[in-house]
């Protein structure tokens, strides 16, 4: 039996090295889009086009300007010189975010009874950048505000020490994006690898004519099934480790907890993505399909993983249906032992029910397949 398999996994490899271009994608095609994220989302948002339609031209006008400026999120773009300028920036993205000083600001600043006021337009077209936007603007006039308050008081700004809240984060104490995106990208590219990788493992034979001539071959067809997938598993769990390595050394993402586990849950995670991979394969009738089919999983996984939108904030519902995604589990462990050294006695709850769903789908494709092949 061993043998046979051994023979089957051979000829797989044959096969990959006459079509070296599939082997290649897969082990750096990953890291190659890891790096791009993590180039792209490292660094803080900065350098968002701001324009201002000043229409009180006083000293207050200016030191806003100023304020908003020396918040680092906005490059300064130009003094609009109506609101028709202002509107029809915002229509062509040339700006994210314009602020509308209106006439009398200044003497409404310096009166004990006045009530200064600011329009504030963001492009909401532009989620993200809008919502870094909101909080440079909501800082910096806060920050006016209690300077206000503490003249009209009578008091010193610099002198008054007020509230001081002690503010500590955890896990990511620089509250790098990169933090973020990085460990989910790592997590989600091994699963788009795994799905493809076994996906094509059939289709690419139905496809080249020669599946027929290999299950008339003295092969069970338990056999066949191992020996497609030990090249699978291979090429998948080294460009895990490759991935792994990049986001470790090239961005700084740490590994505070044991590897070894690590290691272990990324092989047990692989074996779940390649049994649907299998079953996509035997479905499909031509590698474009497969493909097709994949994105079409690994999409709707991806929704459902909290990489998009945080889990916690979706419906119960939808809720109900994340905790059946391994991906969703798989994202939650892939964190824990990177950023927050946690071990079994924290993870266990998701390692049961990753372990669970892949019995269930490991049985059904393994039946499926079988069954399939017979």
């Amino acid at each position: 039996m061993f043998k046979r398999i051994w023979s089957l996994a051979a000829k797989e490899f044959l096969h990959l090295l006459h079509d070296w271009w599939m082997p290649s994608f897969m082990l750096f095609g990953g890291v190659i889009e890891l790096l791009a994220v993590g180039w792209a989302t490292s660094r803080p948002m900065t350098n968002l086009p701001l324009m201002v339609l000043d229409q009180d031209r006083s000293a207050a006008s200016r030191a806003i300007v100023t304020a908003l400026e020396n918040t680092g999120t906005f490059a300064f773009e130009a003094q609009a010189p109506n609101m028709a300028a202002v509107q029809d920036a915002l229509d062509r993205s040339k700006v994210n975010a314009a602020v509308i000083i209106p006439p009398g600001f200044d003497s409404k600043l310096a009166s004990p009874t006045g009530r200064p006021s600011l329009a504030v337009l963001l492009n909401g077209a532009e989620s993200t950048p809008a919502t870094a936007a909101l909080r440079a603007v909501t800082g910096a006039v806060r920050e006016m505000g209690q300077r206000i308050a503490l003249r009209r008081l009578g008091l010193d700004a610099d002198e008054f020490a007020g509230f001081d809240a002690s503010l500590r984060v955890w896990f990511n104490e620089a509250l790098n994006e990169a933090f973020y995106t990085t460990p989910a990208e790592l997590g989600l590219m091994l699963e788009f690898t795994t799905l493809l990788f076994a996906a094509l493992s059939f289709s690419r034979e139905r496809e080249l004519g020669t599946l027929e001539q290999l299950l008339v071959m003295p092969f069970s067809s338990l056999e066949i099934i191992i020996g497609k997938s030990i090249p699978t598993i291979l090429v998948a769990f080294s460009d895990f480790v490759l991935m792994l390595g990049a986001v470790h050394f090239v961005f700084g993402i740490p590994v505070r907890g044991s590897l070894i586990l690590l290691l272990a849950l990324a092989f047990g995670y692989l074996l779940v993505e390649l049994s649907k991979g299998l079953v996509i394969s035997v479905v499909s009738r031509s590698q474009h399909q497969a493909f097709l089919l994949v994105m079409m999983v690994g999409m709707t996984d991806f929704m459902f993983t909290g990489y998009a939108a945080p889990v916690e904030s979706m419906p119960r519902v939808m809720q109900i249906v994340a905790n059946v995604v391994p991906a969703h589990h798989w994202l939650t462990i892939l964190r824990g032992i990177l950023l927050k050294g946690a071990g079994l006695d924290v993870l266990w709850p998701n390692i049961l029910a990753l372990a669970v769903l892949g019995l269930v789908i490991g049985t059904f494709s393994l039946r499926y397949v079988r069954r399939a092949l017979d």
